[in-house]
């Protein structure tokens, strides 16, 4: 079994790939013996090069920090010998590198069965879903999923409500992120139909959330004020009625995979995120894109120290300056909060062996895979170009898969190294970095990336990847987040509540 991996050839570092101890010893690619200097855990940098304080530390080719004290060959590198070398911020030039080819992809991935909707949208489940305008409805809304799930079970492929505390006492950009993410929900896709439930007296009312939403739509779509029904639960049944039997009138049908929409997601990364599970799910973006199909990225502060990788893919000078307006627009949401631009990683992080934000990031940025990137997107907005979009979320879990959900991403493909059973609105594919992993937490985890450090090549596992998602998408299977029901969603707060 391997005891290390060497990322790049001028790296300073290796990765353990288990714990090891002072004495223990490596035989590193060049031939070189090397002899470990302190306890190192698993996931963690060990360096093959003396390094001396002030001197970057490079991975993955590119810098992750500086040194703090002289490193010697065998040292554990971490948060007490490196620290990021980011500060400030930056002026950016647009270089591009735009030397991208697609991929042919083999003739038994190229179609899913799908949905075609009637305003010629694709969805990839027959779902209706209660979106309610204001948190204080939530119980009423969840009542209703409960009871309709239950008795029209069978009919449709699940009614489901996702509850919320928002929509209410919030004023100017709050009020409008609450509105914009809502009603990109309601537009998804995936759901066949979808019941607005509002209380009546919130800031976000129904008539105002109603005219943002394009007329094309109104077919699927029921509205009710609880305040004004003398039985709001029976009436919400009513509704529920009319809307799933609408929805059996759907038929899945063949699609090119060119019509599906992937999310691109990491949590509770640790030091094989960037080795394994993010460059496959970078493999998957690629072929997606290459058949014409769209992929998704957000997490922005998780993209500095690495985001000039992706300012350079930019499709045109216009999508650039769009780039670099959103990571300078978030690193002024730092700034206008006091808080530390460059500090980053959890706890959860640092224990799996991510030291630095720009380790974090040249890790977390691999799942865009090497396309174009197409266009950026404010939050909540919905995709409409074919190809690598980016949009504007945090990097916190629930707030960005919701934020992918509602871009338009038919499955959000979640890389994880210390797991996590969260699952947003839409199918969420749990992907592993490691065996142990995906073997001790199989309810949580859809997918094993540790077969990349067993001998499975990446072309050989992201196909296989692929080939489990054309099935998710065509209702073939479910991922965990749907058998046991994990469905969430948040919605960035920046703002005054009343």
């Amino acid at each position: 079994m391997r005891d290390h991996i060497a990322i790049r050839q001028q790296d300073d570092v290796v990765i353990a790939l288990h714990d090891m101890a002072p004495g223990d010893t490596l035989v590193l690619d060049n031939g070189e013996i090397l002899t470990i200097v302190n306890d190192i855990p698993r996931g963690h940098k060990i360096a093959v090069h003396p390094i001396q304080p002030g001197q970057d530390v490079i991975k993955y080719g590119f810098s992750i920090g500086k040194a703090t004290v002289p490193i010697t060959p065998g040292e554990w590198i971490h948060s007490h010998n490196l620290h990021t070398g980011l500060s400030g911020t930056l002026d950016y030039e647009y270089q591009p590198e735009l030397n991208w080819q697609p991929r042919v992809i083999p003739a038994h991935l190229q179609t899913f069965d799908g949905y075609v909707r009637p305003g010629g949208e694709v969805g990839i489940r027959n779902e209706i879903w209660i979106i309610n305008t204001v948190g204080c409805i939530n119980k009423t809304c969840e009542l209703l999923a409960r009871t309709a799930h239950s008795e029209m079970a069978g009919r449709v492929d699940g009614v489901y409500h996702f509850p919320h505390p928002f929509g209410c006492s919030q004023l100017g950009d709050d009020l409008e992120y609450t509105r914009q993410l809502l009603s990109s929900l309601v537009l998804h896709p995936n759901a066949a139909g979808v019941l607005v439930i509002g209380l009546g007296c919130e800031n976000n009312q129904i008539e105002q959330f109603s005219a943002s939403i394009p007329a094309e739509y109104a077919y699927k779509i029921r509205y009710l004020k609880a305040q004004e029904e003398e039985d709001e639960l029976e009436a919400g049944m009513a509704y529920l009625e009319e809307l799933v039997s609408l929805a059996e009138q759907e038929q899945r049908q063949p699609l090119p995979l060119s019509r599906l929409k992937i999310g691109l997601k990491c949590g509770g990364s640790d030091g094989l995120s960037g080795i394994t599970a993010n460059p496959l799910v970078g493999e998957i973006a690629d072929w997606i894109v290459s058949a014409g199909g769209t992929a998704i990225l957000t997490e922005v502060p998780e993209m500095f120290g690495a985001e000039t990788i992706l300012m350079n893919r930019s499709a045109s000078p216009q999508v650039f300056g769009q780039l670099v307006d959103l990571i300078n627009g978030f690193k002024q949401y730092f700034v206008n909060h006091g808080q530390n631009i460059y500090e980053n990683p959890s706890p959860g992080n640092k224990a799996g062996g991510i030291t630095t934000l720009e380790e974090k990031s040249l890790g977390c940025t691999q799942k865009g895979g090497h396309s174009q990137v197409v266009d950026v997107l404010r939050y909540g907005q919905r995709v409409h170009q074919p190809g690598l979009n980016i949009v504007e979320a945090p990097g916190n879990d629930l707030v960005s898969v919701t934020a992918l959900s509602a871009a338009g991403a038919h499955i959000v493909l979640f890389t994880t190294g210390r797991g996590t059973p969260f699952g947003g609105p839409v199918p969420t594919v749990k992907i592993a970095t490691q065996s142990e992993l995906a073997n001790r937490k199989k309810h949580w985890i859809d997918y094993n990336a540790g077969q990349l450090l067993e001998g499975q090549s990446m072309e050989q596992v992201s196909l296989d990847l692929l080939a489990r998602i054309v099935d998710i998408a065509s209702g073939r299977c479910q991922t965990n987040n749907e058998q046991r029901g994990f469905r969430e969603i948040a919605i960035f707060k920046d703002g005054v509540i009343l």
